[in-house]
């Protein structure tokens, strides 16, 4: 059977975002459990100098893959388990799908590497100062250190030059994992195939991306005015690491609703593009 790719309403970009939170909530143990393995792991592997790194990057592909396992079977009824999140590397997988994936995330890696190694250059190292002043211990010197870098044109230029290049990067590789595990499509084939479904659902994205925002935002403030109406506004910084946590794993189970739109495997009414 050919694989289609599908045009959705632009409105369906909202609805990705809420569907992903109500099969949250359903699930919020499960889900929550398998992205904490997933940060387990990526503390170790950064534990490794220079190849831990890379590892890590070259695991993003399988976290997404991972998740829409998780959220296929949670929608069929199924548990969310620790195994969706490395089915290909499991015995018995297929050999060749196998391979593709892995040259996948390997090329994943790579290009997420240099774009890292290019922003890095325009910045010249301010951005990485600024993360290691903001996550130490500040003192006035440091205080004046971190203004001094965010009035550092040469950061914005890094900052700028880093997401647009890392936002460029996700279209191809968005859908390209379960294309390449489930479809059986080559590396080449699954990042056209994602970049095709990207571009032909643009608004359906454009409103998903708008959602995540102000779905955000919209918490800080309400936490903010919260704990300020308690007196208690030092309770901010002890919300914002749960909250991190039920927001970013919310995130990856939106990417499955994401792809059953663009590719088919959702009960709503979707144009085919021929």
């Amino acid at each position: 059977m050919s694989l289609r790719v599908l045009v959705t309403a632009p409105r369906r970009g909202l609805a990705w975002v809420s569907q992903a939170f109500a099969l949250f909530l359903k699930r919020p143990l499960g889900f929550s459990l398998l992205f904490l393995l997933f940060l387990v792991v990526a503390m170790v592997l950064l534990a490794l100098p220079y190849v831990g790194a890379l590892l890590l990057l070259a695991g993003l592909p399988l976290l997404t893959l991972g998740f829409a396992n998780a959220t296929r079977a949670a929608l069929g009824g199924e548990n969310v388990h620790a195994g969706q999140l490395v089915e290909p590397l499991l015995p018995g997988a297929d050999a060749q799908r196998r391979r593709t994936l892995l040259s996948l995330c390997a090329g994943f890696a790579v290009v997420s590497a240099l774009v890292m190694l290019l922003a890095e250059g325009v910045d010249g190292g301010a951005f990485q100062r600024l993360q290691i002043l903001l996550a130490g211990t500040r003192d006035e010197a440091a205080n004046r250190e971190i203004d001094a870098l965010l009035a550092d044109p040469r950061l914005h230029s890094g900052m700028w030059l880093r997401f647009g290049l890392t936002g460029a990067l996700s279209i191809p590789f968005w859908h390209a994992p379960m294309l390449v595990w489930w479809h059986g499509q080559s590396a080449a084939q699954a990042l056209f195939s994602s970049t095709l479904a990207c571009w032909r659902n643009k608004g359906a994205f454009a409103l998903y991306l708008i959602a995540w925002l102000a779905t955000v935002a919209l918490f800080g403030v309400a936490c903010g005015l919260i704990f300020v109406l308690l007196g208690a506004p030092q309770m901010l910084a002890v919300a914002a690491l749960p909250a991190g946590l039920m927001f970013s794993t919310a995130f990856y189970v939106s990417l499955y609703f994401t792809y059953a739109d663009c590719f088919g495997e959702s009960g709503d009414a979707a144009t085919t593009l021929s």
